[in-house]
């Protein structure tokens, strides 16, 4: 699969914006605050419903505009689509694909898949949990785009719920008479099938990931490992072992009822996946805090080749984005990270100069300056 043609339309720094793709490597070449980034932010935005650089689409829109519009032709064998998402902040969003406007955003999930490799990666080491729920949650929706509806459905029982614990707890505390928490029951339920689910699929990529991703760190940093992923969840140690969905239904639901006192004291959920992490181990000891700056950069670019390796095998080989990245390598780690990633149908680059791109990544260039994308 490769993106042949993307068109913005008020899309951060570009009121109008055509840009033609190939297979291949595409690099483009401009210095910081020209608009390179913008141009893989929106293929990326086409992946995932979400930018890499910030958590609402606000500052996607243009300045003085209303929307934005991010539109791509893609071809996958012998099949083309196009597919269009506007962005509309503080309302809804509208999608497109092939001119038929009866679908949905999520809809378009699965058209395109990107990974991305980029200087906020050393986050997935070295950050907080949620750098890797989100590192997580991403991919499973690459894998599966149903579970955006999943994720979705999660988000909205555990804010009703927060909500409720909130009330209750506000109630506790100004003395006032105890609230009904009959409905709480109701909300425990619906958490956990949908927590359930998540877990699930949480498990069952963290288990297909765990080769891979030692596999990649020999390739990026041989002799360097092992490295091994471990799924730590506030629902209990046992949740690695259930066999089934509805066994790990009946965990959420026993840690709730342990939590509940608690959660009623404190006003906010403390058991599901929202609470859990993704402990990363080098050579039996914990990434985050052991690992040095160059062994947590290689840990990195582990994981995203690691997923790379697993979307490909899977049947549909996604595009690589390769956001400055190369900048923050050193020569080593930049030599090798392009060639294994060089094979690859499609590879977008973005670099401050053409000098920071190795060798093995030829293709086309272009110049980004001022919002102007010209061809080399």
């Amino acid at each position: 699969m490769h993106v042949t043609h993307l068109s913005l339309a008020d899309f951060r720094s570009y009121a109008r914006a055509e840009v033609p793709l190939d297979p291949g490597v595409t690099v483009f070449v401009g210095a910081n605050g020209q608009g390179k980034t913008n141009l893989v932010e929106a293929v990326g935005y086409l992946a995932t419903l979400g930018s890499h650089r910030v958590s609402s689409d606000a500052p996607l829109v243009r300045m003085g505009a209303e929307r934005a519009v991010v539109r791509a032709a893609v071809t996958q064998g012998e099949r083309a689509q196009l597919i269009e998402l506007e962005l509309n902040p503080g309302r809804a969003n509208r999608a497109r694909i092939n001119r038929s406007s009866q679908v949905r955003p999520r809809d378009v999930l699965g058209i395109v898949r990107t990974v991305l490799f980029a200087p906020e990666d050393l986050s997935l080491v070295k950050g907080d949990p949620g750098e890797r729920r989100r590192f997580l949650d991403e991919l499973i929706t690459a894998r599966s785009p149903r579970m955006a509806g999943v994720r979705s459905d999660y988000e909205r029982v555990l804010k009703q719920r927060n909500t409720l614990l909130k009330s209750a707890a506000m109630a506790r505390r100004h003395g006032g008479r105890s609230m009904d928490l009959s409905t709480l029951d109701v909300w425990d339920q619906h958490l956990g099938r949908v927590g359930a689910e998540l877990l699930a699929q949480r498990l069952d990529l963290i288990a297909t990931l765990q080769p891979l991703a030692d596999k990649a760190y020999a390739d990026v940093a041989p002799g360097g490992g092992p490295v091994s992923l471990e799924y730590r969840s506030s629902v209990g140690a046992g949740v690695e072992h259930a066999r089934t969905r509805e066994e790990l239904y009946e965990q959420v639901m026993t840690a709730l009822v342990e939590a509940r006192k608690q959660e009623i004291e404190r006003g906010v959920t403390l058991v599901g996946p929202h609470r859990d992490d993704l402990v990363l181990g080098l050579r039996g000891m914990p990434a985050k805090g052991y690992a040095s700056h160059g062994e947590s950069w290689s840990y990195a670019l582990a994981l995203r080749l690691a997923s790379y390796d697993l979307l490909r095998g899977e049947g549909n080989e996604p595009v690589l984005v390769l956001d400055d990245v190369f900048a923050e390598l050193d020569a080593r780690r930049r030599e090798r990270l392009a060639e294994l990633v060089a094979p690859a149908e499609q590879v977008l680059v973005t670099a401050a100069v053409d000098d920071d791109v190795p060798g093995v990544l030829a293709g086309a260039r272009y110049a980004v300056s001022e919002g102007a994308v010209e061809r080399l």
